[in-house]
This record gives structure tokens, C-alpha cells and sequence, in this order.
């Protein structure tokens, strides 16, 4: 028995993205002055700006409905976890909805700064000593914000903040999944915070599923 889609059914957009060329090779993170989080590594670790995988894969690339897709209601979802862990953050990226709350731990025995960096959110700076409760952040308008540790300048992460559901960031092997998609013609976006973005128009049938690739020409520096 062959069953047919209804029109209003959702689709999937499935997709992996990579890299052609020579990734930006970050010099490790001195953290020399603070022992308690140097421990953590066998080794100074490199910064997740650039970090990569194997067949050239590309992580940590934020990869939305950029056009056609329409504004949903605040999410009630559950909180987006953030944690300041080795003196990093973990993880380096993340994709929330708009009012969505993204709760911040601190699970070093150091003290650190929360301080994101929006052009159309309030700006604030907070700090948050070991052992004290998650910061709660929230943003109302969408944008990518960047955040960094006033009190350790490697500590550099993004929170992108977006009025519907559909976005995702790549994994380590640089794949991404949007699903339930109402069918459509959308227009994609990637980005990535050292490579930039681009776009590609895709049309999302009834139920079925599609597959969309970015390809990112790096330059070494």
C-alpha cells in the first residue's frame, strides 16, 4: 500500500558541511597563569574556532532557514546548557530561540565574567564565582552574539538566537538535521565565525526528506 504525503506534512533537510583548502591552524591556549584549568589538558589546547574533523568536515557551523520559513511563538522548550569547563566553553557554539533561556554553570574552581556582545540585545557583563547557581541568559531579538570571559581573553563562544526552531549546528563529523519543515521554498544559510556565511534556496517537498551540502574555501590565514 503506497502512502501519500499530505500536503501540510513536514519534510527534512539533512546535509554535512566541509572545508576545501587549509583551515586557519589557531596557536594553543597559554593558560599558564591559571594552573587549576591548565590541569585539565594533557596538552595547551587549540581554540574551537577552527575546529575540524575528518573527510575535511567542518564544526561547529550554524545552519538555519534564513528566508520563507515563519516566526514561531517564544519557545517554552527546555533550557540551553552552557558550562565554563577547563576555562572553556562547552559547548563553543549553540543555537537558541528567542526569550529561550540558556542557563550558564561554572563548574571551574575559578571565577569567571559572562559577557556577550549583542548589537540588538542589551549588553551586560555578570560575574560568576565557583560554586555559585547557572546565570541565566535570555535574548528577545535575534541575532548572533558573540561572548567571551573578561577575566580569561581565550575563553571566546557564540550564542545564536533566532525567531523560529529551524537551525542546527554541525557536529564533529559537520553534519547538520532541520526537521519537521513545513513544506516550502527556504532559503539556507551557514555560518561560521572565522569563514563567513553563504546561502542556497531549497524546496522542501510534503514528507519527504533532502540533502544539502556547503563547501567553505579556507585560507591559512
Amino acid at each position: 500500500m503506497t502512502v501519500v504525503a499530505a500536503a501540510s506534512d513536514p519534510g527534512r533537510l539533512t546535509g554535512k558541511v566541509t572545508f576545501d583548502g587549509t583551515p586557519k591552524k589557531l596557536k594553543p591556549i597559554d593558560m599558564s597563569r591559571e594552573p587549576s584549568c591548565a590541569k585539565f589538558y594533557d596538552k595547551p589546547p587549540r581554540p574551537d574556532q577552527a575546529a575540524t574533523g575528518s573527510d575535511n568536515a567542518l564544526q561547529n557551523v550554524i545552519v538555519y532557514i534564513s528566508q520563507g520559513a515563519p516566526d514561531e511563538k517564544a519557545s517554552i522548550g527546555p533550557a540551553i546548557q552552557l558550562t565554563q569547563r577547563g576555562c572553556r566553553y562547552s559547548p563553543h557554539v549553540i543555537a537558541a530561540e528567542a526569550t529561550q533561556e540558556i542557563w550558564v554553570r561554572n563548574d571551574d574552581s575559578v571565577t569567571h565574567s559572562i559577557h556577550p556582545m549583542p548589537h540588538f540585545n542589551p549588553e551586560w557583563n555578570r560575574s560568576q564565582p565557583p560554586g555559585t547557581p547557572p546565570v541565566v541568559l535570555r535574548f528577545d531579538r535575534p541575532e548572533i552574539i558573540p561572548v567571551k570571559c573578561e577575566l580569561h581573553p581565550w575563553m571566546r563562544g557564540v550564542v545564536a538566537v533566532f525567531k523560529n526552531s529551524h537551525h542546527a549546528v554541525t557536529d564533529a563529523e559537520g553534519r547538520f538535521d532541520l526537521s519537521e519543515l513545513p513544506p516550502g521554498k527556504y532559503t539556507v544559510t551557514a555560518w561560521h565565525e572565522l569563514y563567513g556565511s553563504q546561502s542556497k534556496q531549497v524546496v522542501i517537498e510534503p514528507g519527504q526528506s533532502q540533502s544539502l551540502n556547503f563547501v567553505f574555501k579556507v585560507l591559512p590565514y
